[in-house]
């Protein structure tokens, strides 16, 4: 394009100059008054080559040259006479060839020129498209969706419901007169000027009221006071006082009409943000969640309020911390600053008993959502309102501990909305005087101390609120807020229910020294006013609205200059606390980033040192891996053979009832004289034993079989390559499992009518199962026998050889003892078929005669030591005729009767050995099939109650090994989401 235009300046240029030429026109044009374009085309056609220096002389040479072209001569007059006529034409038709020659001439140089020209501008275009890159790549930063809406997005009806220009115009002030006016207010307010010295101030109130544009009071004559110069001084004064409060009230309605115009703006830019947000709601599962720059910041505040610190590392990260007098209305501010009223209310009594944090920020619908909980609560209804303030008022109760009135637990609480300022705030309880009755001893020093723990971070934003309606010197928390922040340079001082105060109090002026500062020695960034209500708690958050603006437009304290507007209404404290929150964000988030990351090489180099083989494993991580390793224990179960099931049943169910069966069943049968009787009081016995022990010692057999083999496999296991660390949780897990596994009832019914018609077989059909059952009978005697002899011998104490080998010597009740013992020994041998207790006058003999011998003893010592030395004998004459019943099996086959082989005792021990067989074999199978596996099932039950309890987590997982790897975990967290933050915070920026 550039040679284009260059080509035609050149050509132009040629042009003039060469028509001045033919004229006769010789001009000179200074160099320095010429377009730098134009001097380039002068040096270039002059010869120059230098545009330093002046081309005079070669330009004259080139105009000279042009001058000396041929130029048409004079028409001659009419009438001259020769062939004058003829030279003339000739010479005419020359000029008109050589004109039409120049123009074909000029037509192809701009054709020449039009096709250059243009083959130059594409080429010039294919270079700078070449240059520029690809932007195909970056269609993602502006979706498709945004594409739809703005296709849907009806512009001229939108521009309809905009105010017209206008109108806005007519909204704009005239500058020139508020100039004007404000030029008088000076002069007349100035220390040296006077309200009624001169007439000249008077007629120009009279202008200040016409330009104002409000009718002049009908008790001012803006005429008379023009024309009656120095007159009446007094009438002046009050006249123009009156002009000064008409103006004052003129351009209050002014700054109150721009406020209306501006909120319907924003209302109007509100439904459009709302519709826009909404659309990127609906299509918020098509893409990828990004998460909002307060969503971000709020993630690490609640990860670290869950942190507990190490390395002198602390939470220094901002937040807006909401202080004040007990029922100074602080939650009230934050109910306006997030548009519901979503906290409990009560009428004097405390209703916020812990910390609420409350994240606030911009999203298509009015919304709270709790940080451990997936239900929204739609805050444009009153049912989901009033829900959520009841779960809110739940969870501080929750909180509190017994004998306690506040907690220090934080509750975490999101709002989103359209409009919202976004920040973060802290509603802490309020601050009080005197504990009452029904609260806890310490709670005001509680209550302190969760204060200051909030306020003593060094760039947390302190919201202090005071009560308007009381006096101030009752306040407490301005003494509070003034120890923590003494130059007030983190502090935003707000006073409530400033309507009552206006009412109640004789001199406004007290408001005024409050909000700037000079009532309190408290200092602060920013002093606002705010009204929050009539005192209704059923009043809304839009109602709430209009009268706190509509007070503040007839208050007398922003009329009379006491408050100024950027003071009043909760919709600047919110925008001014919010810039005060970014602020500080900006300015202190980067500092906290570099602590945790000098916090997590310290960690990192501990572990290092101390645990160089093992992974960072945290508690939850470890819990799982414990968690897997007992579930393969249990599986291992499954494995046991059903002969090692039913070999360890069968000997643990023998050693629970063969003391019942030999003292309760066998001994009481064989003291019968004959097979019969013996027989049928077996029946009995095992009847009545059947149908009420036998089936519960049974499962409670079986349930201790399956804790011992369970032990045992995790005992196993424990020693292949296993973490101590997960000892007491392994424990803790076997113990609550088998606590809560029961028995199936109905298999009890089951196992009895089984042992039942086990017991009832008395047909012994081979010879391998009487020898199996005298052999069982055998080792069953033996074994009794053996423990009576060990009970005999602790009775008597040591006998000779041991008393002259060890050294030992009895007792006196020991001796006692033997002697009584040796005088019942001589009563057996003389009768050998003795029952097995004695008779009374047996009893008085054996104590006289040990009396004779010097020896007192007691009636119920000697029938304890006859049972002794009864069953001792019994068993002896038991095993004897055992072995005599080894040879019986031929007898028994046939029914045969012989005193000496009718071996009735055998077959009983057969009928006991065959029951235990069976019944063996039957719990083995309920629990291959059934029991293992409800046991797995109540493992797994457990070990999901535990996983969801970290109270229970942190006890059965402990050790510097397992805190270490929490605070690694931490700190890298906290890290990772600083730095995603100030990512998004510079992009935003």
């Amino acid at each position: 394009m550039l040679r284009v235009g260059s080509r035609a300046a050149c050509i132009a240029c040629r042009s003039l100059v060469a028509s001045n030429s033919n004229m006769g026109v010789r001009f000179r044009v200074p160099l320095q008054k010429l377009h730098p374009l134009s001097r380039a085309i002068h040096h270039r056609y002059s010869g120059n080559t230098n545009p330093q220096r002046p081309p005079h002389r070669t330009a004259a040479r080139y105009f000279t040259s042009m001058s000396r072209l041929p130029m048409r001569p004079p028409k001659p007059p009419p009438g001259s006479g020769g062939g004058g006529g003829h030279g003339y034409q000739q010479q005419r038709n020359f000029w008109v060839a050589r004109l039409a020659a120049r123009l074909l001439k000029l037509r192809y140089i701009l054709l020449g020129s039009a096709v250059g020209g243009g083959y130059t501008a594409k080429k010039t275009y294919e270079e700078w498209k070449d240059m520029l890159p690809d932007f195909s790549e970056y269609n993602w930063v502006v979706p498709d969706f945004v594409w739809e809406l703005a296709d849907q997005i009806d512009f001229e009806k939108l521009a309809k419901a905009l105010p017209e220009m206008e109108e806005i115009a007519k909204l704009m002030p005239d500058f020139d007169k508020i100039g004007e006016n404000f030029t008088f207010l000076k002069s007349i307010l100035s220390p040296g000027g006077n309200l009624g010295s001169e007439v000249k101030g008077a007629s120009g109130l009279h202008l200040l009221l016409e330009t104002s544009g409000d009718p002049p009071l009908s008790a001012v004559d803006p005429s008379a006071a023009a024309t009656q110069d120095g007159s009446d001084k007094q009438y002046k004064k009050s006249s123009d006082k009156e002009r000064l409060d008409q103006l004052q009230e003129e351009l209050l309605r002014t700054q109150m009409k721009y406020q209306r115009m501006l909120e319907r703006l924003e209302k109007e830019n509100k439904e459009l943000r709302k519709v826009v947000l909404q659309k990127d709601d609906k299509g918020i599962h098509q893409r990828k969640v990004k998460k909002s720059l307060i969503d971000l910041y709020s993630e690490v505040l609640d990860i670290l309020s869950d942190y507990d610190a190490n390395y002198n590392t602390q939470d220094h990260l901002p937040r807006v911390v909401v202080v004040g007098d007990q029922s100074a209305g602080k939650t009230s501010v934050l109910e306006m600053i997030a548009q519901a009223r979503i906290f409990p209310r009560g009428s004097g009594e405390m209703m916020t008993r812990s910390p609420v944090k409350v994240t606030l920020s911009e999203g298509p619908h009015h919304v709270a959502m709790f940080k451990d909980s997936g239900r929204e609560f739609d805050l444009t209804k009153e049912e989901d309102l009033a829900a959520l303030r009841h779960e809110i008022e739940l969870r501080m109760r929750k909180s509190v501990k017994e004998g306690q009135t506040v907690s220090s637990e934080t509750i975490s609480l999101s709002v989103k909305g359209p409009g919202i300022q976004r920040m973060v705030l802290v509603d802490l309880p309020g601050v009080i005087s005197t504990v009452t009755s029904g609260m806890a001893a310490d709670t005001k020093d509680t209550i302190f101390s969760i204060s200051k723990a909030y306020m003593q971070n060094p760039n947390a934003i302190i919201l202090c609120i005071q009560d308007g309606s009381v006096d101030a010197e009752r306040s407490i928390v301005t003494d509070l807020v003034s120890q923590m922040d003494p130059h007030g340079k983190r502090t935003i001082f707000v006073l409530t229910k400033v309507d009552l105060a206006e009412k109640n109090l004789a001199s406004p002026n007290r408001i005024q020294q409050i909000v700037e500062g000079k009532l309190f020695p408290m200092k602060a960034l920013g002093y606002f006013a705010v009204v929050t209500g009539r005192g209704s708690s059923s009043e809304s958050i839009d109602s709430i609205k209009d009268y706190e603006e509509e007070f503040f437009q007839n208050s007398r304290l922003l009329r009379d200059g006491m408050l100024k507007a950027h003071q009043v209404t909760t919709k600047n404290l919110s925008l001014a606390v919010s810039d005060c929150f970014w602020k500080m964000v900006r300015e202190s988030v980067e500092q906290q980033a570099d602590v945790f990351k000098a916090s997590r090489f310290n960690l990192e180099t501990e572990w290092k040192n101390n645990y160089p083989r093992l992974r960072e494993l945290d508690r939850n991580e470890l819990f799982e891996k414990a968690k897997n390793e007992i579930l393969d224990e249990v599986i291992s179960l499954s494995q046991v053979t059903p002969q090692h099931w039913e070999a360890i049943l069968q000997k643990k169910l023998w050693e629970r009832v063969s003391t019942h069966v030999i003292e309760n069943i066998y001994l009481p049968a064989a003291q019968t004289m004959d097979s019969g009787t013996f027989n049928t009081t077996v029946d009995i016995k095992l009847k009545q034993w059947t149908d009420k022990q036998l089936p519960h010692k049974a499962l409670e057999v079986a349930w201790e079989t399956l804790q011992e083999e369970f032990a045992r496999f995790m005992a196993e296991y424990k020693g292949k390559d296993q973490d101590d660390i997960f000892d007491k949780l392994k424990e803790a897990v076997k113990d609550e499992s088998i606590k809560r596994h029961k028995w199936n009832e109905r298999a009890m019914d089951s196992l009895r009518v089984i042992q039942h018609n086990a017991l009832e077989d008395r047909s012994i059909t081979d010879k391998p199962q009487w020898d199996a059952a005298i052999h069982f009978m055998e080792d069953t005697l033996q074994s009794r026998l053996k423990d009576t002899e060990s009970v005999i011998s602790d009775m008597v104490g040591p006998d000779w050889k041991q008393r002259w080998l060890n050294w030992l010597n009895r007792t006196p009740d020991q001796h006692i003892r033997n002697e009584t013992k040796k005088e019942l020994e001589r009563l057996l041998k003389i009768h050998e078929d003795h029952t097995a207790y004695l008779a009374n006058d047996e009893v008085t003999t054996v104590r006289k005669n040990l009396e004779s011998r010097g020896v007192e003893v007691d009636p119920v010592l000697i029938k304890d030591t006859w049972h002794q030395l009864y069953r001792r004998h019994f068993l002896q004459k038991a095993l004897a005729h055992c072995s005599l019943c080894k040879r019986g099996f031929y007898y028994y086959q046939r029914h045969f009767v012989d005193s000496e082989l009718e071996c009735n005792d055998v077959v009983l021990f057969w009928r006991i050995q065959r029951m235990l067989g069976i019944t063996a074999n039957t719990l083995r199978q309920q629990l291959t099939n059934t029991e293992v596996r409800r046991l797995e099932k109540n493992v797994k039950e457990v070990l999901e109650d535990f996983g969801e309890d970290m109270e229970r987590k942190i006890q059965l997982i402990t050790g510097r090994r397992v805190q270490l790897a929490e605070d690694l975990k931490k700190v890298r967290e906290i890290q990772e989401k600083l730095e995603s933050f100030i990512e998004a915070l510079h992009k935003e920026k």
